[in-house]
């Protein structure tokens, strides 16, 4: 037995910020310590790239769970964003057709204001993959580096007698407005909301609403019957995505009355005679 009168000695060996030296090593965030580490302890070229692949999607980890964070913050108090521009027009049956939105420029001043203290910024990329088509994004980013995007796909508005870059630009400041409410979940709200047992007003928009809205407006804008006709074969796969059959088909039926509505407008006199 020991005796109870001679003095312990207990050895604690400190292994704090050592690393294993096998193919799978710890990961390091920081990728200059990763670098410090890997040349004091000799690891391999491939060791490293593990370290660093690891390192970098623990990053983009963090990036996500701070969007989703600050995003939470953002949507706990939106910014209020109003309804101040009527629409107004007669259809074919001499009905007036009309509705409240609100402009682009309020909207970004608003949701920039708001979002700016959560370390988010924003910005539009526009494409024109042919003449009939024009597709505007949306993009959304934190501080630490995660994005999320929408995107919305339609014709040039022609309208009015535009020439083509004015045609585009009409048809891309109306995709920015939608995108930026669509990505940022908010909708403008007023007084006169077309929709007031929706959930339009409470700070939300739906998918179906979106399209709804820029359904609306493409026929506001469109004068003639090939101004809409490229409209929803440019965004029926992205609709169905969205949307259920049975809505997708309203948005459809609202985009073919507009066009039969303005095809009987250009009739001519004795056509049918013919």
């Amino acid at each position: 037995m020991p005796n109870p009168q001679e003095a312990q000695t207990l050895i604690v060996t400190d292994k704090r910020g050592q690393f294993d030296k096998s193919p799978n090593p710890p990961a390091v965030v920081d990728s200059n310590a990763i670098i410090f580490e890997a040349m004091k302890k000799n690891f391999t070229p491939e060791q490293v790239e593990k370290m660093m692949d690891l390192a970098e999607r623990n990053q983009k980890n963090i990036a996500k769970q701070a969007y989703v964070k600050a995003m939470a913050a953002f949507k706990s108090n939106p910014p209020e964003i109003l309804k101040t521009k009527h629409v107004s027009y007669q259809n074919s049956k001499n009905q007036t057709v009309e509705w409240d939105h609100a402009v682009l420029g309020e909207i970004a001043e608003a949701i920039i204001k708001g979002m700016s203290p959560h370390g988010f910024y924003h910005r539009w990329d526009t494409e024109q993959p042919d003449k009939a088509t024009v597709k505007t994004t949306c993009i959304i980013t934190h501080e630490l580096g995660h994005s999320e995007k929408t995107s919305m796909t339609g014709p040039p508005d022609t309208s009015g007698g535009k020439d083509e870059l004015k045609a585009v630009s009409s048809t891309n400041t109306l995709f920015q407005r939608l995108t930026l409410l669509a990505i940022t979940g908010l909708a403008a709200k007023g007084m006169d909301d077309e929709n007031p047992g929706n959930s339009a007003g409470n700070g939300k928009i739906t998918p179906l609403e979106k399209w709804e809205i820029e359904a609306k407006e493409v026929c506001e804008a469109a004068q003639k019957a090939e101004d809409i006709i490229p409209w929803w074969p440019a965004n029926k796969d992205a609709m169905l995505k969205e949307l259920k059959e049975k809505d997708a088909a309203k948005i459809r039926a609202m985009v073919v009355n507009r066009k039969k509505e303005l095809e009987k407008a250009e009739k001519q006199p004795g056509d049918d005679d013919k």
